[in-house]
């Protein structure tokens, strides 16, 4: 079954159900408009469902970059602590990985202190 939603040149909202070939005889009729089709009744449009970023340590920590937490040097039991506190638990071993990653990028810098790497903005 397919599913359509037109908007017309006159601003009306018109959904319209049916066969594929019903649906294109009707948006034939109607003169086109703007239009979102999809194949049965369990997809959407992208458009109506934008896709959310699924919490990935790599997003996370973009997030972290972004909101300043890397100001002052931070080492990784620092930023392991701070994901936690947004609830996501990942291990150190995990995290050194990616954080190697963001300085390779140069979105991060490290600086090695006392045998220990602190990461920087």
């Amino acid at each position: 079954m397919a599913k359509a939603k037109i908007i017309t040149s006159a601003g009306a909202h018109v959904t319209v159900e049916g066969t594929p070939e019903e649906v294109a005889a009707i948006v034939k009729h109607l003169g086109g408009g703007k239009t979102s089709t999809a194949r049965n009744n369990t997809a959407k449009s992208t458009r109506d469902n934008p896709k959310k970023q699924k919490p990935s340590p790599v997003n996370l920590i973009t997030s972290l970059v972004d909101g300043g937490f890397f100001r002052k040097p931070k080492d990784l039991g620092s930023v392991k602590v701070a994901l936690e506190e947004m609830g996501h638990y990942y291990p150190v071993t995990t995290l050194s990985p990616t954080m190697l990653r963001f300085v390779r990028r140069k979105q991060l810098r490290r600086i090695k202190e006392k045998k220990r790497w602190l990461y920087t903005g």
